[in-house]
This record gives structure tokens, sequence and C-alpha cells, in this order.
């Protein structure tokens, strides 16, 4: 093909049916988003014409531009509603604890978390070098915001055996400079509650706001405690608790990308916008990071939402909540492997056993069987483990997954544990972040498989490239130091994501 061909902006333009037969040729190599075998990256509550619907909300608002609420009344209307709903879920608004809730609609989590620390941190202007203390399991969104804002995080960690902070060391870590308290609602990698109410005493006791990060769990937990489940104590019900962040594209099943920051009163969000009138234009009032916004994800969440109804979140919730519980059933029944930790939100998370299967193998023999989970590699004194986000959409699946994961799981001890080659393995221990070059990441990837031209001995190891086997790739990273990961993980991205004419 020449490169007009494959351009995206060629000489003469491609007639509409063309291109969007290009985009659905280019969408056939992607994981699978509905179907209920993804278990992280997207969440489907298998809802016959909620595509439909939130496609042509989404078309009706696309060029609407959040940047002047006067201009565009419609987007600042459903925005108002779609906080309006996260506040009442959260236990805000009138005849409550916190009646004054306020909040703003975000484009995710990532960017609600950096909002919630820069209003922490500018609410605090006389503190020059500001810090927030978060648990080992705490959302990387928070080391994110400290490098954007430049604000220290000091890191508490976690019980090996509940996954949890101790409030007492949270309390101890806290000191003249810090500006924020974090916990999870629930952690993503384990899917466990942080202990909300003594770690907001504390961050209360210190005069500091405590922020709850419910982007993974926020609209779930409440519709499992309406069923039931034993909940504990995570919103603005808590006292201490000065902000809640919930992602409207998880749980609450609107198109990416939908976020909601809620404050506990307007006092608490000032801080959160950025103005500027000090320039011959015109005066820049921001909530958010973004200044201009499409109103398509907006109004996309608002149909989601006035669509389901309360009803409609309690059978997901149900649905969702017996798929957890089949496929922690079949984990349990599985020798060699066992729960990081008994289930009590939406995730199943599981290890192996001391004689238990290579898991990034076994993460690689689930994906041949049609099953997208997630390896997390090792971190301090806790153990590699898969991590299975799980949606309304799988319930109907949960009676294949057992067979296939103890089918996978003798797949994998036939296939033996993960052997790197043994100059990779000498490459890696030599390693520093400082010492990679653009040559030697290209040759190292190359080995592994990534970004084209895998070795033999890769390819005998079973790598096949990024959306392949994984399994080399994976032990190589738990081999290593974080440092280290995070500087191969940024290089290796980087060689995928070039233009067209870097691969010719």
């Amino acid at each position: 093909m020449t490169d007009d061909e494959t351009s995206a902006l060629p000489v003469h333009g491609v007639p509409a049916d063309e291109v969007l037969a290009e985009v659905r040729a280019l969408r056939e190599r992607d994981r699978p988003t509905h179907g209920g075998r993804l278990f992280a990256y997207v969440y489907d509550p298998a809802v016959p014409g909620l595509d439909d619907l939130t496609a042509a909300a989404h078309g009706a608002s696309a060029h609407v531009n959040g940047l002047d609420p006067t201009a565009f009344p419609s987007l600042l209307a459903m925005e108002n509603a779609l906080v309006g709903a996260a506040a009442r879920l959260l236990g805000g608004g009138p005849g409550t604890a916190a009646p004054d809730v306020v909040g703003s609609v975000t484009s995710g989590g990532t960017e609600s978390l950096i909002l919630a620390v820069k209003a922490a941190r500018d609410a605090h202007p006389e503190i020059t070098a500001p810090r927030i203390v978060v648990p080992a399991s705490a959302h990387a969104a928070f080391a994110k915001a400290g490098h954007y804002l430049r604000v220290a995080v000091d890191t508490v960690p976690v019980s090996a055996d509940t996954l949890r902070p101790d409030p007492a060391d949270v309390a101890a870590a806290i000191g003249p400079d810090t500006v924020l308290v974090a916990c999870s609602a629930p952690s993503y990698a384990h899917g466990v509650v942080d202990p909300v109410a003594p770690i907001a005493e504390a961050a209360a006791a210190a005069g500091v706001r405590c922020h709850v990060d419910a982007c993974f769990g926020g609209w779930a937990l409440p519709w499992l405690r309406r069923l039931g489940e034993p909940v504990p104590p995570f919103d603005f019900a808590v006292p201490g608790v000065t902000s809640i962040s919930v992602d409207l594209h998880k749980y609450a099943y609107a198109p990416k990308g939908v976020s909601v920051l809620l404050h506990r009163d307007p006092a608490r969000r000032a801080p959160q916008y950025f103005a500027y009138a000090d320039w011959p234009g015109y005066t820049m009032v921001n909530p958010v990071i973004a200044s201009t916004r499409s109103g398509g994800p907006i109004a996309a969440a608002y149909a989601t939402l006035r669509h389901l109804g309360e009803d409609g979140y309690l059978r997901l919730a149900a649905a969702t909540r017996d798929a957890v519980a089949g496929l922690a059933d079949a984990v349990r029944a599985t020798p060699g492997l066992r729960l990081m930790a008994e289930p009590e939100s939406t995730v199943v998370c599981f290890t192996a056993t001391g004689d238990g299967p290579d898991l990034f193998v076994l993460v690689d023999e689930l994906a041949a069987r049609g099953w997208h989970t997630q390896a997390q590699l090792s971190y301090a004194d806790l153990p590699p483990s898969v991590h299975l986000t799980v949606t309304a959409s799988v319930a109907p699946q949960v009676a294949r997954f057992g067979p296939d994961l103890a089918e996978a799981v003798a797949a994998t001890r036939a296939a033996g544990p993960v052997r790197l080659p043994e100059e990779l393995r000498a490459l890696a221990a030599s390693l520093t972040p400082e010492s990679l070059t653009p040559d030697l990441v290209a040759g190292l990837a190359a080995g592994l498989g990534l970004g084209g031209g895998a070795s033999a001995d890769a390819e005998a190891a079973g790598a096949e490239g990024p959306v392949g086997r994984m399994s080399v790739v994976n032990t190589l990273l738990d081999n290593v130091s974080p440092a280290l990961r995070e500087r191969l993980l940024v290089e290796f991205v980087g060689l995928l994501q070039r233009p067209a004419w870097s691969t010719h």
C-alpha cells in the first residue's frame, strides 16, 4: 500500500462507508468489550439497547463545549444532575450529614484524584512543601498527582494478611505539611475497602482533608449494601470524609470517560478551580483540568443513569454479586490457587500457593481459552496475583469459568514455569534505569517479542507480542525493581506508539 492509502490524512477523501469498514477492521484486533470474558478495562452491563441509546446521546451533544456553561445550559443541567445523583448515592444532599455536597464532572478517575490533591494543596498556600498520605494499595494516580503537582507522597504499607493499612500507621504518617489523607473504597488491586472511619477520624483530628477514592467501586458498593451485603462505612456519612471520587464509566456503566469528584461543601471545592484574567483574551475559569470538553460523554452518562434507574442498578449489582461468588468458588475449588482476600466488592483476586502453577503462564492459558485477566506483579511482601474485575455481563459465563480454569491450570503445570533465556536474565540483573539506552531497550524488546522481530528464544518461550502471550515479559518485569519496571515499560510502550512510517 502507498503512504496515501495508509495515512489518516490522504490526499483524496475516502467515502464514509469505506472509512467505517477500516475502523471495524482495526477493531477486530481488540480485546472483546462485550460478552463477559474481559476482566479489566471495560464495564459491560449486557443491557440490550444501551449502546445504541448512549451512542445517540453522545452524538447529540458531541459538539457542545463545556468550556462555558452559560453558552450551553443543557450541559450544565446534565452535569448538575450527575453530581446530584452521585452525591445522593454516597451519603450527601438535603437531610443527610453532608447537605451541602457539590462536585464536578471530570474525564476519569485520574483527573478526579489529581483535582482532589490540587484542591487540598491550594487550600494551604502557607505550606510550601505539601505532602499527602496514602496506603501502598492506593491507586497509582495519586503518585501521578504528586508528580504533576509537586506534592510529596508518603506511602503507608498494607498488611500482607488484610491488604489494608493500619489506621495507626496512617495517623503516625500525618505531619505538619500533610494536606490530604487518602483511602480506597475499594482498592483496585485486591478489591478490599480500607478502614475509612478511623482514617478519616485521624485526618480530622489533625485538621487535614480526607479523600475517599471510590472511583472503582463507589457506584457498586451502595447498591450491594441495599442488597444486604456487609459494606463497611466509607461515604459522606463518615465524619471527616471531605471528598469522594466515583467513576460513572465503571459501575454506572456509562461510556468512557466520565467521573465525578464530590466535596463536602463549596468552600472545600473552591481551590479546585483555576481562573486566569491577566491576558487580553477571555477570562479563563475551569473547574477541571481541561478547558474545552465535549458534551458527548456527559450526555451519554446522563442517558445511562436515566435509562437504568435505581431498579436497574440493583439488578445489575445482584448479577455482579452472584458472578463474584461463582468465580470465587471456582478459585477455591482449584488446587494450587488461593484467594488474596475474601471478595467484598466486585473483584476476585487470587494467587498461587507454594506448589501452585506459574501465574503468568496461567494468565496466558486463560487468554487462550477466551478469558482475559490482568496479571499483577509482586510488590513488597505481596505475591504476584491475578485480578478479575467482575461486571454484570460475567454472570452468564460463570459456569464455564471453573472448568476452563482447571484446564488452564493443568496446561500451565504441563508447560512448566517460564524460563527466561540466560542472556535476558543476565542482562536484567545488570540493568539500572539510568543505564538504559534506546538501542538496548530495542534489543531487549525484540528478545521478548515486543514491537516486532521476536527472537527464536522468545518465540520458544511463548512471547507473542503485546496482545499475545505475555508470560515472558511479566516474568522479566517481576524480577526487577519497580523503578526499572517503570523505565522498561515506558520504553516498551514508546516502541509501540509510533507513526506508521516508523515501522516501514
